[in-house]
């Protein structure tokens, strides 16, 4: 699906920008925008975005230019960090950070040069005429066309001056083309762009075009970087939509965009948690009163985008979402809990749900009581597990007396407990469940936690973690079978110590030849005709750095993402990677031996079969000979054997 802000298709680029892009950026810089990084030696630390965890395992190293998480086997270059994050190709990534670090851009059609130029201008020109529509609304609103807005934020939302300036609160005035004559006629802005910036509509009779606010109070959107991109629009008669927002542009695509986020970032991080509320005035004012980790949604279903948004901030994964407590708060909380489900069920996100008393939304009870702030942290955190949650909307919607009812919520925790992926958490629930369905009566509980466990099937793994467990299994790519093991850590051992100590290179292949060995395992032979490709292209002038191996093949990883995928943990090295390198030349030893020891132990086992088909009357000559060679192969296995052990 083409993304909304490709005015052109994004094309191939030159080497020479990609090359560019690649020397300017900063991967630590690039990560730390998603990842809370702390310094550790010579790198950096933090959680991984691609997985749960609690203890992170997901470094960055400023020298190589890579990242690498030791728990899921993520890794690659900055290219392959935003690819994966914004599930974006090759070209998007680059073409996006060129324009970023202004890398004159060039490409293999020299025709698409000026369409990309002018798709640059466009989005500029974008920015610049919704920030001069929010000028324009914030000046009106202290207009005495604006006093009716004014009143209303002021007095009815309490909303101090300096929330009004922080927030750069105005209002649209009550005219068909008020703000289209100011932009396009006083400002001399092109109609078509004001049009692609969301403010103006064409009229349905084909003349002329009417403002898409009238006579609201105006809420600025912001993206994250805090640039304005959008607004919303509240109301100030009986009108319908109360609420209306910016329709989707260049700029702004309301799945993609949290309200406030721009502002919550580093309280969230802070706080160690984010909050989400349904609307934008209810984050203002809980901002307004000093609770700032909080966003809002923007009139949809919270996405797993907006979700894995929020996670970049919060270390610990926490997520509490505070939507109105009466029936279509409730509802939206379910379809919330659905869009992210995925990540739910996985554990990849710790998520909480606060129901305020009588279904008030959060502005509304920041005014009941002088106390309400207090109340409200207090209840962020005593809000209830999600799981918490849905279990107690089992207990409000049925009769638990009844019999109906008693197996309606049972066949509702059923449904709960079988998308549960963690046995420890998935037999707490059952557990507390089974207390519940008892009602009191202790009795009862073995019964009903018999009964509960006896319909729960195996859990079917959703995709998202699904997905995880495959990275991890294909990264592994280990057989259960000894020899393949033993050829997987050789192999890997000669790959890693070839890529990170050049100095070792030549005695490898020498070995290698010596043996007349080939890598035996798929993956491994794909990885080594790279490395032969690269250096033979090294060897024709091309940049002779340290490091430079490993950006070629972390770049080629990106074009065969497959083939790769098994082989890119040996571009980082951890703790044992790092003996393994300092002792390099015994760990050559080792590897060597133990390849020579595996083909000798099949050339033994082949030898073996071989004899154990001959005659003992017809085929003495031949029985000599494998005897023989079955012999010598044992003696070189126990040879070999002690090399291994003496190298370890």
């Amino acid at each position: 699906m083409k993304r909304k802000d490709d005015l052109v298709a994004v094309p191939r680029l030159h080497q020479d920008t990609i090359d560019e892009v690649q020397q300017r950026v900063d991967i630590v810089d690039i990560v730390s925008e998603y990842v809370v990084l702390h310094k550790r030696g010579k790198g950096y630390l933090g959680l991984c975005p691609f997985h749960n965890e609690k203890t992170p395992s997901f470094s960055v190293s400023p020298d190589k230019q890579l990242y690498y998480c030791f728990g899921c086997a993520a890794g690659g270059n900055v290219f392959k960090f935003l690819m994966e994050i914004g599930k974006q190709s090759f070209s998007e990534v680059v073409f996006d950070l060129a324009k970023r670090y202004q890398v004159p851009i060039k490409t293999l059609e020299p025709e698409q040069r000026q369409a990309i130029a002018h798709q640059i201008s466009v989005k500029e020109q974008l920015y610049e005429i919704v920030a001069t529509a929010a000028n324009f609304y914030q000046h009106a609103l202290y207009e005495t066309q604006g006093q009716v807005a004014l009143e209303y934020l002021t007095d009815t939302r309490k909303f101090s001056e300096s929330t009004l300036t922080q927030f750069q609160l105005g209002y649209a005035p009550a005219g068909w083309e008020t703000l289209y004559r100011y932009l396009v006629e006083q400002k001399r802005y092109p109609v078509n762009l004001v049009e692609q910036a969301g403010l103006i509509k064409p009229r349905s009779s084909g003349n002329g075009y009417y403002d898409v606010f009238r006579d609201r109070a105006i809420i600025p959107i912001l993206d994250a970087q805090g640039r304005i991109i959008a607004f919303g629009g509240r109301t100030l008669k009986d009108d319908q939509p109360k609420y209306l927002n910016s329709p989707e542009t260049p700029l702004f695509d309301k799945s993609k965009t949290l309200f406030a986020l721009d502002k919550a970032r580093s309280s969230i991080t802070k706080e160690d948690r984010a909050v989400v509320v349904e609307g934008y005035l209810d984050a203002i004012a809980l901002h307004a009163v000093g609770i700032t980790n909080v966003v809002a949604s923007l009139g949809t279903a919270l996405t797993s985008y907006q979700l894995k948004q929020l996670l970049r901030y919060t270390p610990s994964k926490q997520v509490i979402l505070n939507f109105d407590a009466d029936q279509a708060g409730t509802q939206a909380t379910q379809r919330a809990i659905a869009e992210i489900e995925d990540l739910v069920y996985a554990g990849v996100v710790s998520l909480r749900i606060l129901n305020l008393p009588e279904g008030k939304d959060a502005d509304e009870f920041l005014h009941t009581n002088q106390n309400a702030v207090e109340i409200y942290r207090k209840s962020l955190n005593d809000a209830p597990l999600w799981l918490d949650w849905q279990i107690q909307q089992l207990l409000l919607t049925q009769n638990i007396h009844t019999p109906s009812g008693l197996q309606k919520i049972a066949q509702g925790m059923i449904k709960l407990l079988n998308q549960i992926q963690d046995a420890n958490l998935r037999n707490y629930y059952l557990s507390y469940c089974a207390e519940l369905l008892s009602q009191g009566d202790g009795r009862l509980i073995p019964q009903n936690l018999a009964n509960l466990r006896s319909q729960l099937t195996k859990t079917s793994l959703k995709p998202y973690f699904k997905k995880q467990q495959s990275n991890q299994s294909n990264s592994l790519n280990l057989a259960t079978n000894p020899e393949q093991e033993l050829l997987e850590r050789a192999e890997s051992l000669l790959l890693k110590i070839y890529l990170h100590c050049p100095r070792y290179r030549a005695e490898i292949i020498d070995r290698l030849e010596e043996q007349d060995f080939v890598f035996r395992l798929p993956h491994h032979r794909f990885l080594w005709q790279q490395i032969i490709q690269v250096e033979n292209k090294e060897q024709q002038n091309l940049p002779t750095e340290d490091n430079y191996l490993l950006t070629e093949l972390q770049n080629l990883s990106l074009t065969f993402t497959d083939q790769m995928q098994s082989v890119t943990k040996l571009f980082y090295l951890d703790q044992n990677g790092q003996e393994d390198i300092f002792r390099a030349a015994t760990r050559i030893d080792n590897a060597t031996a133990t390849l020579e020891q595996v083909a000798c132990v099949k050339q033994q086992i082949e030898y073996t079969q071989e004899l154990n088909k001959l005659n003992p009357t017809t085929d003495l000559d031949s029985i000599e000979t494998y005897y023989q060679k079955i012999q010598s192969l044992k003696k070189r296995i126990q040879e070999l054997e002690q090399i291994r052990l003496a190298s370890v």
